[in-house]
């Protein structure tokens, strides 16, 4: 039986404090940290987390195995410092992991601190040690000598952590660190190489009036040990800043993510903005990063930021580097991610330069001048595309399921995504579209009551969404407005960055065959709700009043099943037409994450499907993978994706000087492939747009926007298959 979370919490702490008044062992005295806070904090999460978290699972080896997992991979992901000694003498506390929560024994984030402590001292010596000798000799027209480094040797790096094995030895620790090491200098010089020929061209078109001297190859090289030696002096300085506390705090964080992906420990200092929404006052670059296994990883662009008018940096997109204008790159791998947030984040009007490994497995160097977020770009937007023939499709793109509580409680008219969506079809349907195409790529969801009366505006009235809860009760969420606000043909574009309430929209649409769902092979597949529970609540007794900045806890209490009883989870919503994907080979999505919980079904509904349904989706499936094979736009997709998932396979690295250079070549051609192909797209565009628009127009945020609509080959391809159900329909 479940209790309520109140009754629970009151109880746990309770149960506690009796505990340690009978004779529960505490630690030694560590004026590093408060060891009985830690040992409190311990305790709840080991009764709280089983008794309220959806999937019931209970503290057992198969638990304890996977808090042992994500520990090491949080501890040493990239296998850069621990030895595999080091790693067994580690797991030898597995057995004992929820025994130590329990009885305030918890010795793993101490055992762990001090062995990375030692092996990180150990590496910073050799790495010192290696990058001591900046002695560059040119040997010969086509051999150079770069201080410990051999250039030119052929030899391979994996840098897939996952195919990576703990090495036995220092002397495997040294030679790894070698490899990256030579990594490193290769690529910056390359880099430094890149930007003075780059600076000289300007120079010979009278394009920059900067004194630029020219250095020779061995400067060059010589400039790139200087600026790696530094750049790793920076990058073992914040290593030795991580506290004890640090590893405690991870280390309950593994804990909870041991039940599911989406439950997690919020430390203090992050509890007011967990998972770290670079929004923050609205100003910096606009993107929602997560600390993912020691790198910094791109959640989602927010609609309207500096990130999203950029348009280089995406989602999956892997931060190495941060450099403020002017200055050196700072490598951000196995940084904090508040320290992170801390050198991205900066004022409106200074840029800042991220190096970036893409979802496709390229390297790329990406300038962003910070920003506030435009509001207005964060809602719901509109348009009518022309098509040949006459006909008019209507175009509804949402960003998010937005809706402003907080103003509705206030007494106010808070802007929702509803109210706007609906404001949209109802303008659309005054231009006498003949068909809507609804955007929720990238739409990471929201307001779940936004989800429901949005797929209201599309169908009668009727079961939308089933949700099943941590108690095992089962509520259904229904469109009670009978009002439907258009009942034409209808396209949903989604992508595997859709999720949460835009999963809720598109299933149901495609149960109720109210719409032909098109996009990647599947969408994200998060079908669950969390809860924030504040740790400090309801502490029963003043003298734990000294405890009570205990930090909270984000734990997963609701599933999402459709109206058919199959759930959204993991499988996420599985489109009707299938169309190229340039990230198809990404595992993106809850298949994909560390003990997401399964798909599962539940019991179906009854529904009334939408009675004018007046296709075949077979029929429109073939029409429109025979378009998309002979469009351009799609074929370049398609065979850059192809290449890409190559790349993603191949995850040994050449350290030969010449396979870099040309991996770079390539890169930068595939980037300039597609960049072409929609460049010119764009320009036969803009004559349609505003044939008299002038020069200064090109920087109007509308004008901008429409032309990114009509250059996208999934948004053409969806007005082709509208046309197509028209066609059907008569």
């Amino acid at each position: 039986m479940k209790y309520s979370r109140k009754f629970f919490v009151s109880m746990v702490v309770l149960f506690f404090v009796l505990s340690a008044q009978v004779g529960v062992a505490t630690p030694k005295k560590d004026t590093k940290i408060d060891r009985k806070r830690n040992t409190l904090i311990g305790f709840i999460l080991s009764k709280q987390l089983p008794a309220l978290h959806f999937s019931d699972k209970t503290f057992d080896a198969t638990l304890a195995k996977a808090i042992f997992h994500l520990y090491i991979k949080q501890l040493d992901y990239q296998k850069r410092f621990l030895l595999q000694g080091d790693v067994d003498q580690l797991k030898a506390f597995t057995p004992y992991i929820d025994e130590n929560l329990n009885n305030g024994r918890i010795a793993l984030p101490d055992t762990g601190y001090d062995i990375l402590s030692e092996k990180i001292d150990l590496v910073q010596g050799m790495a010192e040690e290696m990058l001591a000798n900046d002695t560059v000799k040119k040997v010969s027209d086509s051999k150079i000598s770069v201080g410990n480094f051999d250039v030119q040797r052929r030899e391979s790096f994996e840098i897939d952590p996952e195919k990576v094995t703990f090495v036995r030895n220092l002397k495997e620790l040294k030679d790894r660190w070698r490899q990256i090491l030579k990594s490193q200098v290769i690529s910056r010089y390359l880099d430094l190489k890149e930007d003075q020929d780059k600076e000289l061209v300007k120079k010979e078109a009278g394009d920059s009036n900067k004194k630029i001297e020219k250095k020779s190859e061995v400067e060059l090289w010589k400039t790139a040990i200087t600026k790696v030696r530094k750049r790793n002096k920076i990058f073992f300085l914040r290593l030795h800043q991580e506290t004890l506390q640090d590893h405690y705090d991870r280390y309950f964080n593994c804990v909870t993510r041991a039940f599911g992906p989406h439950t997690n420990y919020i430390p203090p200092a992050s509890k007011e903005q967990f998972d770290i929404n670079m929004r923050g006052s609205l100003e910096g670059i606009g993107a929602l990063l997560r600390e993912n296994d020691g790198f910094i990883k791109v959640v989602r662009i927010i609609p309207g930021s500096a990130s999203a008018r950029q348009g280089r940096l995406k989602a999956e997109d892997i931060i190495l580097q941060v450099a403020q204008e002017g200055e050196e790159p700072v490598d951000i791998t196995d940084m904090r991610l508040r320290d992170a947030v801390r050198l991205i984040r900066g004022p409106k009007g200074e840029a800042v330069t991220l190096t970036v490994r893409t979802a496709v497995g390229t390297k790329e160097v990406i300038r962003i001048v910070r920003d506030v977020v435009q509001i207005e770009e964060t809602f719901v937007k509109h348009t009518v595309i022309e098509s040949a023939g006459g006909r008019r499709t209507g175009y509804i793109f949402i960003p998010s399921f937005y809706r402003d509580f907080e103003g509705t409680r206030n007494g106010s008219q808070g802007r929702n995504s509803t109210d706007d969506t609906r404001k949209a079809i109802l303008d659309l349907k005054a231009q006498s579209v003949d068909g809507i195409i609804l955007d929720l790529r990238d739409d990471g969801g929201g307001a779940l009551v936004d989800a429901v009366d949005i797929t209201g505006l599309f169908i009668k009235s009727g079961p939308v969404v089933q949700v099943k809860n941590s108690f095992g009760d089962t509520r259904i969420l229904r469109d009670k407005d009978e009002t439907v606000f258009y009942d034409g043909p209808v396209v949903v574009l989604v992508n595997q960055f859709s999720a949460s309430a835009s999963e809720i929209v598109a299933a149901a649409l495609q149960d109720y065959h109210r719409a032909v769902v098109v996009g990647s092979k599947h969408t994200h597949g998060k079908g669950t709700v969390q809860t924030i529970l504040d740790l400090n609540e309801n502490i029963p007794l003043l003298r734990l009043r000294k405890y009570e900045n205990l930090g909270a806890l984000k734990v997963m209490i609701q599933k999402f099943y459709r109206v058919t009883g199959s759930s959204t989870q993991y499988k996420g919503v599985e489109p009707d037409i299938v169309l190229p994907n340039l990230f198809e080979h990404i595992k993106s999505g809850e298949r994909y994450l560390d003990y997401s919980l399964p798909w599962d079904s539940i019991g179906g509904v009854d529904f009334t499907p939408w009675p004018h349904k007046s296709y075949d989706i077979g029929l429109l499936r073939e029409k429109s993978l025979a378009r998309a094979a002979k469009d351009e736009g799609l074929q370049i997709i398609r065979e850059e994706a192809i290449k890409a998932k190559k790349r993603s396979e191949d995850t040994k690295v050449s350290l030969f000087f010449d396979d870099i250079r040309q991996k770079r070549k390539e890169a930068e051609l595939t980037r300039e492939k597609i960049g072409a192909h929609f460049r010119k797209y764009k320009e036969d565009q803009e004559k349609d747009l505003d044939p008299d628009r002038k020069k200064d127009d090109e920087e109007d945020p509308k004008i901008a926007w429409l032309k990114d609509v009509n250059q996208d080959p999934y948004i053409n391809e969806a007005v082709n298959i509208v046309g197509d159900i028209i066609h059907f329909s008569k």
